[in-house]
């Protein structure tokens, strides 16, 4: 039996960290302690003006290959998931293939799925795997939100930030992924979305980021909670057996109130929210990067990664490092 395994991990965050006092001095109206009770997050990182999401991906893929032991032409497949492609068209993982100067003709395409695009982006590269059609994955979660951020509104300027990260997945006959659970419904997309868009060559309706926070907590503990046991159930393993969750980091309140409800105590949760705040698709792959390289995640732990973007699409993935 084939299965899919991360081999290799790999992130970055442009830039200096901005603290929470930085946003004060830039005329947001917030204060530290407002921000740090309501969300956890002291800094966050800010891509320079012009720079997009492929030139960020391409640093956090070149670090998972590194760490995969691999060569970029050891690549059959890129997944790059993202919310702020760097063109309407070509997709940004056809950039980071040409970044990365893989000749081999190798299939390439995006993921739109938010906050959640690096969990269905590795749900879809394992199954592609599984099938025997490919061996090697490079699945990446890649932001930049600073571009679509109003920053006379502190109820969402203050959360986001820009990054990238990335993993090598291979083939294997060792079990890897164990399970994976995609859901979405998109009747609740008015609670967090951008509701704008480009037509005629000109931007249409609200370009900015737009989230009722409230009604966004509440699904997001009931949905992920929900989706966690799912997925443990259909992996067919205990839930006391999880070494690690890995959730998507948008707010410290969110997570740990996923932590209680699943009856985890929080020292297994991964949390990096508060040093990059809300990278949308590259928080979790972020997140299991530091853990990976810090030693907290080691070969042989049980691993869950967890997430939910607007829309709402939600899902979550088992997998044995």
């Amino acid at each position: 039996m084939i299965y899919a395994r991360i081999v290799g991990t790999g992130s970055h965050l442009p830039g200096e960290p901005v603290t929470n006092d930085d946003l004060v001095r830039r005329g947001v109206d917030t204060s530290d302690e407002w921000i740090v009770n309501r969300t956890g997050i002291r800094t966050r990182h800010f891509a320079a003006p012009g720079c997009k999401s492929s030139e960020l991906a391409l640093i956090a893929a070149r670090r998972a290959i590194e760490a995969a032991g691999c060569a970029a032409d050891d690549i059959d497949l890129i997944i790059v998931a993202t919310s702020t492609p760097d063109f309407i068209f070509p997709s940004t993982a056809t950039l980071v293939q040409a970044g990365l100067d893989i000749g081999n003709g190798c299939a390439a395409f995006d993921v739109q799925a938010v906050c959640c695009g690096f969990v269905y982006a590795l749900a879809t590269a394992e199954k592609f795997i599984r099938s025997g059609s490919h061996r090697r994955a490079l699945v990446i979660g890649t932001d930049v939100f600073s571009g679509f951020l109003d920053w006379t509104d502190r109820s969402t300027c203050v959360l986001f930030g820009d990054g990238a990260g990335a993993v090598v997945l291979e083939a294997s006959e060792k079990p890897g992924v164990r399970a994976s659970v995609l859901h979405a419904d998109g009747s609740h997309h008015p609670l967090l979305w951008v509701p704008g868009a480009v037509a005629g060559g000109q931007v249409t309706g609200d370009p900015f980021v737009r989230m009722d926070g409230q009604a966004v907590f509440k699904f997001a503990v009931k949905v992920l909670d929900e989706v966690v046991r799912e997925v443990v159930d259909l992996a067919g393993v205990a839930q006391d057996s999880i070494d690690w969750l890995v959730p998507h980091q948008a707010n410290i309140r969110i997570i740990q109130s996923w932590a209680k409800r699943l009856g985890l105590p929080i020292e297994k949760v991964i949390t990096t929210v508060n040093l990059h705040g809300n990278t949308s698709a590259a928080s979790i792959p972020l997140a299991l990067d530091c853990a990976v390289r810090d030693g907290r995640i080691r070969p042989g732990h049980r691993v869950v990664a967890e997430g939910i973007g607007g829309g709402f699409a939600w899902g979550a993935v088992l997998f044995d490092f």
